[in-house]
């Protein structure tokens, strides 16, 4: 489904649901810990073997008696951390960035809650990293409610020496949504303090295509969402020094974030959610 009908929904649930249903067409095995398929692989029938476990549609086409088996339930700690700095209400074709990191947030926990995974929710907003919803009972509905609800606002320049909410040494991914664009080095700063051999860390950039490409034309003026200051240019004039400079901004985060169990994906608010996800679950 395109985002924008997926916004149209107005049901976070059910559009990560239906996000992640499509992410898994077509992928039949997985080797990922965490965040990954319940579905692994096909085995003959062996005495013994629930007869409800036959896949029947499959015995139709092959003529033979073939069980579905599952991948083992993980029961892994992943914290799922969203930016809500002002930054993020930056939109595009009618898709904010805010909506998209929800959405993508939400699809990513349905497929954890489904394997088992012990999920926790957290925003990095106002220069702190707070807890929003802790691992438990209910968490994966109390975070779909906790996001639909959410707000972003102001700037996030935290310069805190360290991070307790990140400072477990038990073994965990911790998936961050953002647009990772910082005034100094304080998205990197926070990386290289909480990165660790026992925590995975995936992290979804998520920009607009004008952010990168600046291919508008015309009189504009533009707004910094976190400070409020207001800048009128033209923008045919200005082309060339913003693609250069996001260009060199993108190489030197790409350099920085070389760090061992650290993964950058970067993604635009064009981009289709679901294939987002597959390309995430089958790399």
């Amino acid at each position: 489904m395109l985002t924008t009908d997926l916004i149209k929904l107005n049901n976070l649930q059910l559009a990560g649901k239906l996000v992640s249903d499509e992410s898994l067409l077509g992928i039949q095995a997985s080797q990922r810990s965490g965040i990954g398929t319940e579905f692994e692989q096909f085995r003959h029938y062996t005495p013994g073997d629930d007869p409800k476990r036959i896949d029947w549609k499959l015995f139709a086409k092959s003529n033979q008696y073939l069980v579905r088996e599952s991948a083992t339930e993980s029961n892994q700690q992943i914290r799922f951390v969203i930016d809500l700095s002002g930054s993020m209400n930056y939109t595009e074709a009618g898709i904010s960035r805010l909506q998209y990191a929800k959405i993508l947030l939400a699809s990513l926990a349905y497929l954890a809650n489904r394997q088992s995974d012990q999920i926790s929710l957290y925003s990095l907003k106002d220069g702190a990293i707070q807890t929003l919803v802790p691992a438990g009972k209910q968490a994966f509905l109390k975070l779909v409610a906790t996001l639909e609800a959410a707000k972003a606002e102001g700037p996030w320049t935290s310069t805190a020496t360290s991070f307790p909410e990140f400072s477990r040494k038990q073994s965990e991914m911790l998936v961050i949504v953002s647009d990772f664009l910082q005034v100094n080095d304080e998205w990197v700063n926070l990386i290289q303090k909480v990165a660790g051999p026992r925590r995975e860390i995936v992290i979804f950039q998520v920009l607009g295509d004008q952010e990168v490409d600046f291919s508008i034309s015309g009189f504009y003026r533009f707004q910094d969402l976190e400070s409020g200051k207001e800048i009128e240019l033209q923008a045919d004039a200005i082309r060339d020094t913003v693609r250069q400079r996001a260009a060199d901004y993108l190489a030197e985060l790409d350099v920085s974030l070389r760090i061992p169990h650290v993964r950058l994906i970067r993604v635009r608010l064009s981009d289709p959610i679901a294939l987002i996800l597959k390309q995430f679950l089958t790399s």
